[in-house]
């Protein structure tokens, strides 16, 4: 499932895309728009400006504004900054794997099988998707 925090960083980026010329937005303007709390949606856009997704600037006229153009922001980046690996069991990610601690013989576990297919078609999904296709 993916978290709130996730799911107000995409509405708060494809709200950004969407400002003519990348002018600056207030956080308050996105929080009001997306209906989320204005202290939840700082600590985001904060996370997103330090992974290099968002610039901002102080002051008159200040706010965040995407430093990619939308269509060179793949949403598997973002999920990755925002929720961590996208593989649902460890096993199987591709940037975070781990053994399971339960698990004899990854090649015969009927789970590893199944959640590979679910990862690849995630993968897949989120790959082919930009926030120029949210926005």
């Amino acid at each position: 499932m993916l978290s709130k925090k996730t799911k107000y960083g995409i509405k708060a980026l494809t709200f950004i895309a969407r400002q003519p010329e990348r002018n600056p937005v207030q956080t308050s303007e996105i929080a009001k728009s997306e209906n989320i709390s204005l202290k939840f949606l700082e600590s985001i856009l904060l996370i997103l400006r330090k992974s290099g997704f968002l610039g901002s600037k102080k002051g008159k006229g200040g706010g965040y504004y995407l430093i990619k153009e939308p269509e060179d922001i793949k949403m598997t980046a973002i999920i990755r900054v925002l929720e961590g690996p996208i593989a649902m069991v460890p096993c199987v990610s591709l940037n975070y794997y781990e053994k399971c601690e339960d698990c004899p013989d990854e090649q015969t576990c009927a789970v590893h099988k199944l959640m590979i297919q679910v990862r690849d078609s995630t993968l897949n999904v989120l790959g082919e998707n930009t926030l120029a296709d949210l926005s």
